[in-house]
């Protein structure tokens, strides 16, 4: 029986939070398979994941790699996968059960009737436990619900509202046709991962349900400010391959050319930002050397990412441009509710 989406659940030392993770899984029953990819785990990780493929042969399957980070796992998951669709759950997140059912009734229905689209979208909820915060990310404003679309339809394009890996499930056929491969020992690969294979989406279709709880706030994160500080030169190194991509002027349609141009200049202000919270000049530095570079590359893309709202936010001269710049990120922060 061929399965409706495989799920990749990349683990490192997951032994403390995986199981909720994959238990949350299991409901899809026999139309779905669970690969839990085990990225070179130091602790009980590999067990658990034993034991679960060993309790569901035909649902789960444990898969063991050295470590090569969050993009490699996520590469090893898609190679494996059997299903017409794939999604990242990462280990320390879980999914919603009622919001889990109508996602599996929209698949089912995709390939009951031989149109399978190329990307599922839903909403996604910050868990920030520790505060005992939600914030609910939703999509209404940028697309219909419950019909099958393309890029012609988005409604607008909102500056700084992300589709994330959280929020995607996409067809299985058309990452392997964009030849996604994630970069090893990276962190923020999930912005890759989502703007990479933009240009191969020819339809989309938005559920509105809040399918997957991101948990906030566990010390290791990888959003942790202090862990994004330490981080700042992968973070740089994801921004820059984003830039070099694309032409984005060439992009078609003009909705998904102006939301790139929107995602690429979202996440290069989130670069300068942890650059400008982090205050040192090393790191401020490295942040002017990205904006030289794209305006070296294409002077066109530049100047809309200098010029729009955020980027020009995050390029106010002097201290105290520098000093806005943090306040509004901190804002943001609050707002959305991560790190």
């Amino acid at each position: 029986m061929d399965k409706i989406v495989s799920f990749a659940v990349p683990c490192y030392n997951s032994q403390d939070y995986m199981d909720k993770c994959i238990r949350s899984l299991l409901p899809g029953g026999e139309d779905v398979e669970i690969l839990i990819v085990d990225d070179g785990s130091t602790d009980r990780t590999a067990e658990i994941a034993d034991d679960w493929a060993k309790r569901y042969p035909s649902v789960i399957r444990a898969i063991h790699q050295e470590n090569g980070g969050h993009g490699e796992a996520v590469n090893t998951g898609l190679a494996n996968a059997t299903g017409l669709y794939f999604k990242v759950v990462d280990s320390d997140d879980w999914v919603d059960p009622e919001a889990y059912e109508q996602v599996m009734e929209t698949l089912r229905g995709f390939v009951q009737s031989e149109t399978p689209v190329d990307m599922l979208l839903t909403n996604y909820v910050y868990e920030k436990v520790a505060d005992n915060h939600r914030r609910r990310m939703i999509y209404t404003l940028l697309f219909e619900s419950g019909k099958v679309m393309t890029w012609e339809d988005m409604k607008h394009n909102i500056k700084g509202f992300s589709i994330l890996m959280h929020s995607v499930t996409y067809r299985t056929q058309m990452l392997r046709e964009c030849r996604l491969k994630l970069p090893a020992h990276t962190f923020y690969v999930d912005n890759l991962f989502v703007y990479e294979p933009l240009p191969y989406v020819r339809t989309l279709y938005y559920l509105n349900v809040d399918f997957y709880r991101y948990y906030i706030g566990r010390d290791g994160q990888s959003v942790n400010e202090q862990n994004m500080i330490r981080r700042i030169d992968q973070q740089l190194a994801v921004n820059y391959r984003m830039v070099d991509a694309y032409d984005l002027w060439s992009i078609e349609p003009v909705h998904l050319r102006e939301y790139m141009l929107s995602y690429l200049e979202t996440i290069t202000v989130v670069s300068s930002s942890i650059a400008y919270v982090s205050k040192d000049p090393e790191n401020i530095k490295k942040v002017k050397k990205l904006w030289r570079y794209i305006r070296e590359k294409d002077e066109r893309t530049y100047r809309h990412l200098r010029w729009g709202v955020l980027g020009n936010a995050m390029n106010l001269p002097g201290r105290f441009g520098r000093y806005l710049s943090v306040r509004a990120y901190k804002i943001s922060q609050k707002i959305m509710g991560f790190n």
